[in-house]
């Protein structure tokens, strides 16, 4: 007799639980990231983690130099896959306190995730009407690799250097997917004599 594959509820809610809490992503910017590309010589890097359990969006450090004009906005898009362009996902027309009449600087800032504040109304909209599903939809396409961070110049209105978000794994994150992999292999292996 022959039992049917099954997995059990502990290894399911072990799979889940890896998308729980935050992630950290990377951002390299630059001119010819821009959609459209552009020669700018200039660059930034930025580190952004979005922790859907604490509901906080954390722009570690953005850290930008080299624009050939002075800064006008800095914002995430979301959700369109590169080369592409879309519309602003975080507050417009600037992150709030973002240095603005610079060539190079350095930010960092929190946003509770759950306040509209911190949200582009369009955005919000967009995704279904409140803060807790434009949240949801900025998760997703960042971690789909769908959202991307820029600086908006005098010179380029549209963008003078862009940036997708690159997640990067933590070795904790790392080993729990592998333990959770494992036991659902495990599981759905198990056989009646």
């Amino acid at each position: 007799m022959k039992i049917k594959r099954w997995i059990p509820c502990w290894a399911l809610l072990a799979a889940g639980s890896l998308f729980a809490g935050p992630i950290t992503y990377d951002v390299i910017m630059t001119g010819p990231g821009e959609s459209p590309p552009n020669t700018s010589p200039g660059t930034g890097f930025a580190v952004i983690t979005i922790d859907t359990t604490t509901n906080i969006l954390n722009i570690v450090s953005e850290t930008f130099s080299g624009l050939l004009s002075t800064t006008t906005a800095s914002h995430i898009h979301c959700c369109i896959a590169s080369p592409g362009a879309t519309g602003v996902a975080t507050q417009v027309p600037s992150f709030s306190g973002f240095p603005l009449g610079v060539t190079a600087g350095t930010y960092s800032m929190s946003f509770n995730m759950t306040q509209a504040s911190s949200w582009n109304p369009a955005f919000i909209t967009a995704s279904g009407g409140t803060a807790a599903l434009a949240e949801s939809a900025l998760a997703a396409g960042a971690a789909a690799g769908d959202a991307y961070l820029n600086i908006h110049t005098n010179m380029f209105p549209g963008g003078e250097i862009r940036g997708f978000l690159v997640a990067t794994p933590e070795p904790s994150t790392m080993a729990l997917a592998i333990a959770a992999l494992a036991g659902l292999f495990l599981a759905s292996r198990v056989r009646s004599v």
